[in-house]
């Protein structure tokens, strides 16, 4: 089987995919990326229900809202041009960093 750790970044992958999506719903007034959108934040929240099976929820939720918003942060900036100043670069490092030190501390 996978680990749970791949299962995790794939929860994360699938709902930065459709938080990037969610501008295209016009406000949930386009059907068809709102069904996409809501689908990809069903998906993502299954899987990151396969994963709390292996690994405490903290963890895992931690690192999948963690690392998700360091994710769409990149894709904001990359794909939609928004920008990055100094305070969201520390907020995100901060972010990364707990997620880090939360996986330290809970590993026997």
């Amino acid at each position: 089987m996978f680990s749970p750790f791949v299962v995790l970044l794939a929860a994360i992958g699938v709902e930065v995919g459709a938080t990037a999506a969610l501008p295209r719903t016009r406000g949930f007034h386009d059907l068809p990326w709102s069904v996409l959108v809501m689908s990809g934040y069903a998906v993502s929240i299954w899987l990151l229900a396969v994963v709390t099976r292996q690994m405490s929820v903290t963890v895992a939720y931690a690192v999948w809202s963690g690392l998700g918003t360091a994710a769409i942060a990149a894709v904001g900036a990359v794909a939609f041009g928004e920008r990055i100043d100094m305070v969201k670069l520390t907020a995100l490092v901060l972010i990364i960093v707990g997620v880090v030190v939360l996986n330290l501390h809970t590993v026997h």
